[in-house]
């Protein structure tokens, strides 16, 4: 397995800086969205191991875009990466399907090791 991932965030910076932590745990990016409504046009087409999630983003947000990927595929793996540190938003999150919730601003160490158990090993 290829270890595939989708990179969902407004911010330009942040979707680089996951990228490259990404990168260097072994994932290889597919794609990169800058809304939800990229999201799902990314996950349609591309089937990813694993999707960050933003969650405030225009056009759609990442909780909207969590419910209707996982609306269209039961086993999608998905963690929301956010700014937003609320736990009324982390309990919807988690109840539409999220695996984890990270919150933003985060440690570049503590990224990778997150990614390294999302890892899918080869067969």
């Amino acid at each position: 397995m290829s270890n595939r991932m989708l990179i969902v965030d407004d911010a330009l910076i942040m979707r680089k800086r996951i990228r490259d932590i990404a990168t260097r745990a072994g994932w290889i990016v597919v794609g990169e969205a800058a809304n939800g409504a990229e999201a799902l046009e990314f996950y349609a087409r591309e089937k990813p191991d694993l999707t960050t999630l933003d969650i405030v983003m225009p056009e759609m947000d990442g909780v909207t875009a969590l419910k209707r990927i996982r609306e269209s595929d039961p086993s999608a793996r998905v963690v929301m990466i956010s700014a937003v540190d609320q736990r009324e938003k982390l309990t919807e999150c988690i109840q539409a399907g999220a695996l984890d919730f990270i919150v933003k601003p985060f440690d570049a160490k503590r990224l990778a090791s997150f990614f390294d158990k999302y890892l899918v090993p080869s067969t």
